[in-house]
């Protein structure tokens, strides 16, 4: 247990700290003074001050800040170094930077897992990985290594449309061609109307993909560029889940697979199980949830602060400094408060469950 809390911290603190890394770097870069760099939610454990910035660790560690100079109010700064008296694309670049580091971040995670474990491509040919027990694969000859060539005459090239026409003959006779070494054996198959749970029709696991290691002086362009593919594809389909989830609210459905630290905790301590490349994974998806969750226009969030300065762009005037000021710490007490009732509703249903296991299994019911 001592293990799976270490790794939890050590995942969370990287991704906070390379959030809050991109907001200190844009902001130095532009001249803005930093307070204060925090690793947590105060209180405050401990605090350094190295040059003009204090680097303090809180009690609270599900979170991060960078203080900067005359973020809240125009009153009583130093103009030359304040927040609020930079050009607005200056503060956009500045709001902006934590969220686009937890996207470098992804690409760079990403990058290093497809080096070491290979590229996944597609050979247009549809192989049987496993066949399960007592499936109509199974009965029918099938066995695993078997190269599925044709069903019904029509050549099967990938896996998609293959599901797809089986699907549309449950219950019905259908005639495969498969390919066993140098043989092409015939075989009849009847898929199934109502298979168990998760499994298919056939009761076989297919894939036409194969992992592809080229060349170690190329897998660094490799692993950048399908690297950016996974974190283009995790990002939207976050950003969608979220969008779907909001708008499950407004239509009164209340969201079950929604989870906090404690759900955090326990896939990270089963990705660590699976091994380094399994949790790094992992990590680059968390890194993504990061960014889009912060990008997302709510008070006290950076995507928050950047409909202000969009605002101030359109209007051509800013909102007054303390309703502002209020809408975030409203917003901030709000996510606090939403991350208290999480966290005790995780507890609970991990404590329902039995165990991480358990927990995990919750979410696919």
């Amino acid at each position: 247990m001592f293990i799976s809390i270490l790794t939890f911290i050590v995942v969370l603190s990287v991704l906070i700290l390379i959030h809050e890394l991109g907001h200190f770097l844009a902001a130095k870069k532009v001249g803005i003074w930093v307070e204060e760099f925090g690793l947590g939610l105060p209180p405050r454990i401990f605090g350094k001050k190295v040059g003009s910035t204090i680097y303090s660790l809180n009690w609270f560690p599900f979170g991060g800040f960078v203080r900067m100079h005359g973020e809240e109010s125009s009153s009583k700064v130093k103009k030359e170094k304040a927040f609020i008296f930079k050009s607005k694309g200056q503060r956009l670049f500045v709001v902006t930077a934590g969220v686009l580091m937890n996207f470098a971040l992804a690409i760079v995670i990403f990058s290093v897992v497809y080096f070491f474990t290979g590229i996944p491509r597609d050979t247009k040919i549809v192989r049987v990985i496993d066949v399960l027990p007592g499936s109509p694969a199974q009965e029918a000859g099938i066995l695993k290594d078997d190269v599925l060539e044709s069903v019904d005459g029509q050549l099967i090239d990938n896996t998609s449309s293959f599901v797809s026409y089986i699907d549309s003959k449950k219950g019905e006779k259908v005639s495969l061609i498969v390919r066993r070494g140098e043989d092409k054996l015939p075989l009849k198959v009847i898929p199934r109307v109502s298979p168990p749970e998760n499994e298919g029709p056939l009761g076989v696991i297919i894939s036409s993909t194969e992992v592809y290691y080229p060349p170690v002086w190329q897998r660094p362009f490799y692993g950048a560029f399908y690297g950016v593919k996974e974190a283009l594809f995790w990002g939207r389909n976050i950003a969608s889940s979220l969008v779907d989830m909001i708008l499950g609210l407004f239509k009164g459905n209340v969201p079950k697979d929604v989870s906090g630290p404690v759900g955090i905790f326990a896939v990270t301590t089963q990705a660590a199980k699976l091994g380094i490349f399994t949790l790094l994974n992992f990590m680059g998806i968390l890194s993504l949830n990061l960014a889009v969750l912060n990008i997302f226009p709510f008070p006290a969030l950076d995507g928050g602060r950047l409909f202000f300065i969009v605002f101030e762009i359109i209007f051509k005037r800013k909102v007054p400094e303390k309703i502002e000021s209020a809408i975030h710490m409203a917003g901030m007490a709000f996510l606090l408060l939403l991350l208290v009732a999480i966290t005790i509703f995780d507890f609970r249903r991990l404590i329902a469950a039995g165990g991480i296991s358990g927990f995990l299994n919750s979410f696919s019911k």
